[in-house]
């Protein structure tokens, strides 16, 4: 990437009057985003900020949009907020909230799997989410563990592929992550049309992460010409779960992780099978001394 695609902003930088640089947190393609401290909310914000050689990208100001307006309908406890935005002028940006706590993929690498009270929680939590997104019609499309700040509640974010189930359905090409994008993702129109069942899958592939501490299918070839081999989601069937995995826990796992969009679990579906098993956890036992 050359210089001219990165703003370079420093500590104390100024993004906008408003706005001021505390440090890089990462990006994508089109965009950087920054940890800002914010002079109208008085708090610390993310910015995602369109890069230089990307401001006057047709494409790109219409990807920003369609996230301004994908946060803007997908108000849910378990999503990012968007602040405010601005869509011209010399650094077209969204302002989102800034959220303490580590991404899933980090809890991961470091610790490996999680305990069951951890991704039964995290599952349940998620799944709440795609079943508001059903309702007012956002397809996330890119569900994976560092999209997902994990607290109470856990929290999605990245909605920059985010799009209506009839612009989702559109789709010619692949779009999402490779590691976590479904079948009808991977190759629409041959593996099937993508849409809301495409973020069930997503969100089995990241909890099967989460419950196993290794990915359901192998990483494919980027550079392979064959679907199959790019994406082996599209012909191999998923790695076994660990022995000990709930078997209520297995079977919604790989029902979400089906081929086909149609033999999917709904959200809500997750969700059911999902809260009895928590339900019967042991609670953590408080001890503490009397005087």
């Amino acid at each position: 990437m050359t210089d001219a695609a990165s703003w370079r902003l420093r500590e104390g930088d100024e993004i906008t009057p408003e706005l001021t640089a505390m440090r890089l947190l990462g990006g994508g393609s089109a965009y950087e985003a920054y940890l800002a401290y914010d002079e109208i909310t008085l708090s610390p914000v993310v910015v995602k900020v369109l890069r230089p050689d990307q401001v006057d990208d047709e494409g790109s100001l219409r990807g920003l949009e369609r996230e301004v307006t994908a946060l803007e309908i997908a108000n849910h406890p378990v999503v990012v907020r968007g602040l405010r935005h601005q869509l011209d002028g010399e650094r077209p940006h969204v302002v989102l909230e800034n959220i303490d706590g580590p991404r899933l993929s980090t809890l991961i690498r470091r610790h490996g799997r999680l305990s069951e009270q951890q991704y039964l929680a995290l599952g349940i939590d998620i799944a709440s989410a795609l079943h508001f997104f059903g309702h007012v019609d956002v397809c996330h499309l890119d569900i994976k563990p560092s999209n997902v700040i994990m607290g109470a509640p856990a929290r999605l974010i990245d909605l920059s592929v985010a799009r209506s189930s009839a612009s989702a359905e559109a789709l010619t090409s692949p779009i999402g992550t490779d590691l976590y994008m479904a079948p009808e993702q991977a190759t629409p129109g041959e593996a099937g049309v993508p849409g809301h069942a495409s973020d069930v899958w997503g969100l089995g592939a990241t909890l099967f992460h989460a419950v196993a501490g290794y990915r359901p299918f192998d990483e494919g070839d980027p550079d392979a010409e064959a679907d199959a081999l790019r994406f082996p989601q599209l012909a191999d069937e998923p790695y076994t779960l660990p022995d000990g995995v709930p078997g209520a826990v297995a079977k919604i796992l790989y029902a979400c992780l089906s081929p086909r969009p149609e033999a999917r679990p709904l959200p809500a579906e997750v969700a059911e099978a999902l809260e009895p098993v928590l339900a019967n956890q042991p609670r953590a036992k408080l001890s503490f001394k009397v005087r």
